[in-house]
């Protein structure tokens, strides 16, 4: 399909700054933002990507999957909110005190930045932001140390932006353009655009860790026969949570799998050459602060990515997560640490074993090869997950009980015949959990505690996304208890460190909206004190979801079904 005819079918004209520039990603970039519709959004991007060098088409992809390198390269620029404030101000001579009110109105740097530079100038500047000279900016910040010598760079860079770059080289720096796009539909747009089948360029993808390399082969034609590239995350498969037994006996086959859903940190192991890699649902590494698995995952008899949960544990027994928390967030874990705190790996999953990759293998078959590579023994460092092959989802609720009693969440149902799918959340994995009713949500204000927490940011405001389609916030509780002060002195420090608005002389601070935390409540309560229009009652914290991310938290259509169920 060619550039005019997917504008024509997109109602757009085309962009009137070249491609190439920051101006013109920023322009596409604007349309994508004013529709909700994902057909039209695939075709903005089509039409954009056309007119791409490849240099520039591959970095436009990644910009747009909200990337600033490919998902393989580990660098990142290390800029946070608070400097690019600090930056804002400089460049445009508006005081912090000026901005501070606007991220509260906007809620999103990048609209606070566009707002200062369109007031603070009274000539718009020519456009001088290229796509490659945004990378390089990037490459050298991430090489850069000091926030003083950062400071200096975005100062430079932005001095003579337009108040379109300044918002989208903001959003791009933040790492989250919120425009409504994630990075299937970029791949969608990139299959659309060059004729080629979705499936092909999201595998590719995975296979890369790179959809900028993606396109590039995409416009080339040049997606058969691409080698898994390991040492970069892959998309994780994700369940659906069953409403009850007999959801599970309408979804299953005859004979289905029947697993422990244990309470840990869901992690994926990557081993090839002896060299150990891990990483969390956030796509983030973790390798450093669980080197007791590095040594047995670098002896696997075959090269392996491997699905599974790291665990606390005191030989075969699985202990509570709280063991677990005294270990996250720790830059190093010492000897005592690991000797008070122990952690094993269950593997149930294997996505490629020996140069073969197997997330299009039935799981049954991607089990048969993984019981083949992991050693045996339910008190090793490294083991499997126990799958029962069940017929009667009547026999769950005896499940459930001795999952519980094992210190387990509860259970994971899974269809044997199932394809991995990465990124995916369908009903081909059921999951069973704990009755107690617990929500995701992200904290979006912190205050000052009380007593002997006088000293640390202890009282956190929490919300949830109005829809899956509406990132928008809506705060629906409070909450003062759940955390040690040890974690709550590392959580004051994040968030000093990440405050976009300060009031009564520091004791309450909006903040970034990135910290995830699971609550559990009494009762959810129709409440017009919260924009949500609901509030939890004597809502408690029960553990930091690290392993989350704020597009993955609870929505209000979650908040809700709780009510429905209360009332029914």
């Amino acid at each position: 399909m060619g550039r005019a005819k997917r504008e024509a079918d997109a109602g757009t004209t085309p962009t009137n700054a070249a491609p190439g520039t920051l101006e013109g990603f920023a322009q596409v970039a604007e349309r994508v933002a004013a529709t909700t519709k994902k057909l039209e959004k695939a075709a903005l991007l089509g039409a954009y990507f056309d007119d791409l060098s490849d240099e520039d088409l591959a970095l436009g992809a990644r910009y747009f999957a909200g990337q600033q390198f490919a998902q393989h390269d580990a660098r990142t620029t290390n800029v946070g909110a608070g400097l690019l404030r600090d930056v804002v101000s400089e460049v445009t001579g508006l005081e912090v005190e000026n901005l501070r009110p606007r991220y509260v109105r906007l809620g999103d740097s990048g609209e606070v930045a566009y707002e200062a530079f369109a007031e603070a100038r009274r000539e718009t500047p020519a456009p001088r932001h290229t796509l490659a000279g945004t990378q390089s900016l990037m490459r050298i910040l991430s090489e850069t140390r000091g926030t003083k010598n950062k400071k200096a760079l975005l100062v430079g860079a932005l001095a003579g932006a337009t108040p379109l770059e300044a918002k989208y080289l903001v959003k791009l720096l933040v790492g989250d353009l919120r425009i409504g796009l994630k990075e299937g539909l970029v791949e969608d747009a990139v299959a659309r655009a060059f004729g080629r089948g979705l499936a092909s360029v999201a595998r590719v993808n995975m296979l890369t860790g790179d959809i900028g390399e993606t396109a590039v082969r995409a416009r080339r034609g040049d997606l058969e026969g691409v080698r898994m590239r390991l040492f970069h995350p892959i998309k994780f498969m994700l369940a659906t949570a069953a409403a009850d037994l007999a959801d599970i006996a309408r979804q299953m086959p005859e004979e289905f799998y029947v697993e422990d859903k244990f309470d840990g940190i869901r992690a994926q192991a990557h081993a090839e050459g002896g060299r150990v890699a891990l990483y969390t649902r956030t796509l983030d590494e973790v390798t450093h602060r669980f080197p007791e698995l590095v040594a047995p995952l670098a002896t696997l008899p075959s090269d392996a990515v491997i699905d599974g949960e790291i665990v606390p544990v005191r030989g075969a027994a699985i202990l509570p997560f709280a063991e677990l928390q005294k270990r996250l967030g720790r830059k190093t874990v010492s000897d005592e640490l690991r000797a008070a705190s122990p952690v094993a790996f269950v593997a149930y999953d294997l996505l490629y074993s020996g140069g073969r990759v197997l997330v299009e293998e039935p799981l049954e078959e991607r089990r048969r090869v993984l019981e083949g590579i992991i050693p045996e023994g339910p008190s090793a460092t490294l083991r499997l997950s126990e799958a029962k092959r069940m017929s009667e989802a009547s026999g769950l609720d005896a499940e459930f009980d001795a999952a519980r009693a094992r210190g387990n969440e509860g259970l994971m149902i899974k269809d044997p015949r199932s394809s991995y799918k990465p990124g995916k959340r369908g009903r081909d994995w059921l999951k069973l959990k704990r009755a107690l009713a617990t929500l995701d949500v992200v904290v979006t204000s912190v205050e000052v505690g009380h007593g002997k927490r006088r000293h640390l940011l202890s009282d956190y405001t929490f919300a949830v996304r109005r829809s899956e389609e509406d990132p928008e916030l809506l705060n629906i509780g409070k909450a003062y208890s759940g955390l040690t002060d040890a974690e709550l002195a590392e959580l004051t420090g994040w968030f000093r460190a990440h405050t976009v608005e300060e009031f009564a002389h520091g004791r309450v601070r909006v903040v970034e909206p990135k910290i995830v935390l699971e609550v559990t409540f009494d009762r959810v309560q129709e409440s017009k004190r919260h924009k949500g229009g609901y509030a939890l009652r004597f809502p408690r914290i029960l553990r930091l979801r690290d392993d989350k991310t704020a597009d993955e938290i609870d929505t209000l259509e979650a908040v809700r079904r709780l009510v429905e169920e209360s009332n029914q």
